[in-house]
């Protein structure tokens, strides 16, 4: 049960903030126009001032307590819960929240204090704009630790950190960008430098997302995981439509079709995408979902294995291979 709290109220863009016209502020948050048109309306926030011609404008401060309920929304609570709080309830449940992208990402909730350390350090890289020093302490990192624990217990959690560090105002967009890059770098060189295997100890597994889902990095490291596994993986990158999956499952003889999901689409039409898909692709397909999706694991989809966290990616390449 949730107690209703009053709208708070909103105040025009002070002077000298122009504010931004909503295809930027679309850009900057990733939500949709009609998204923000319609909380507008329902929840009296965003609240816009108007330029001459009577195009909404939006201040630095609205924008950036989108980011945060964007961020929130990330985490899996809907717009309902978060939309008309303050800056001081965002910030609180900001704190408090456990996102769900921890969940699916890390092996564990809590980091030791080495990895806490390290953690901060890569950040302090980042905020600071030395992409070498990020790419050196990921790269040393990944020495240290070996390429899976350095995925599940580091990579993972910083990235969860990075975009808590966005949605607070630590960080710009072209930080959480550069970031991207870096470890999209290290890691693609660390797959490429895995000993080929003379017979494939896993299935051929086809990852990509559905479109409207631009977010790589969790794909990016079920792809090293499944890599450590043996497995031979066909990366379409993001937003292919469910014809062409299908299509790219059957061209590539695909043993498994992974996709991964962010909170970026409502849960029916997750549920619905998948069943579609399900029906698509050869019966002989296997169909793994994770990610940060609350629908994916609200009831089992037959024919479809939602997995919850990344390390249950290895049992169920055992699975697989047991049925071979």
């Amino acid at each position: 049960m949730s107690i209703p709290t009053p709208a708070p109220s909103f105040t025009a863009a002070p002077t000298g903030d122009a504010g931004l016209p909503i295809a930027a502020v679309e850009r900057e948050t990733g939500l949709g126009k009609d998204t923000l048109r319609v909380w507008e309306k329902r929840y009296g926030f965003p609240a816009p001032t108007r330029d001459s011609a009577g195009d909404r404008l939006y201040s630095a401060a609205q924008v950036q307590r989108l980011k945060q309920i964007r961020r929130l929304l990330d985490g899996g609570l809907r717009p309902g819960k978060v939309v008309g709080l303050d800056d001081a309830q965002l910030g609180q449940l900001l704190e408090s929240q456990e996102p769900a992208t921890t969940a699916f990402l890390s092996k564990t909730h809590k980091q030791d204090s080495l990895h806490s350390h390290l953690l901060e350090e890569l950040l302090n890289a980042i905020g600071t704009h030395n992409p070498r020093a990020l790419r050196h302490g990921l790269s040393h990192a990944q020495l240290r630790m070996g390429l899976g624990a350095f995925v599940t217990d580091l990579v993972a959690p910083l990235t969860t950190a990075v975009g808590d560090a966005w949605a607070k105002g630590r960080f710009e967009i072209y930080e959480e960008h550069l970031y991207t890059e870096v470890i999209t770098g290290v890691l693609r060189h660390a797959i490429s430098t895995l000993a080929p295997q003379p017979v494939p100890l896993g299935p051929k597994v086809l990852l990509t997302t559905l479109p409207q889902e631009q977010h790589s990095l969790g794909l990016l490291m079920v792809e090293t995981l499944l890599a450590l596994e043996g497995c031979t993986c066909v990366s379409l990158g993001t937003q292919t439509p469910l014809t062409d999956i299908a299509q790219a499952a059957r061209a590539h003889r695909a043993d498994v079709v992974a996709l991964s999901f962010s909170n970026v689409h409502k849960p029916a039409l997750v549920q619905a995408s998948l069943r579609e898909l399900r029906a698509q692709l050869p019966p002989a397909t296997a169909l793994w979902v994770g990610g940060a999706c609350t629908a994916l694991y609200q009831g089992p989809l037959a024919g479809v294995s939602a997995v919850a966290q990344l390390p249950a990616l290895q049992p169920l390449v055992a699975q697989w291979r047991r049925g071979q």
